[in-house]
């Protein structure tokens, strides 16, 4: 199963996302032009938008921090994430 943004792979998945950091909320907003689109409260200063992305896929998926890693994308708003220990299915529940 492969939906364009999200791909599995060996051990688990790996999705596209398009971050907007400094929003009023972090949340989950759905997927839009081929990503996961995720607004962060944090800055995309020292890091902080990076981590608050991970914690809010994390905390979405119920995997431990230490499974989402971000792969490529880093210092961009369009970021490669890769999730171990879920499935395509797992991760399109969710999207609102």
């Amino acid at each position: 199963m492969s939906d364009g943004w999200v791909t599995p792979h060996a051990t688990g998945v790996r999705i596209t996302v398009r971050v907007t950091p400094r929003a009023s909320k972090s949340m989950i907003e759905g997927v839009k032009d081929g990503a996961l689109r995720v607004r962060l409260a944090a800055p995309p200063v020292d890091g902080a938008a990076n981590e608050a992305l991970i914690r809010i896929i994390a905390s979405a998926l119920r995997v431990p921090r230490r499974d989402v890693s971000i792969a490529r994308g880093q210092h961009g708003k369009t970021k490669v994430v890769d999730i171990h220990g879920v499935t395509p299915t797992d991760v399109m529940r969710i999207t609102p």
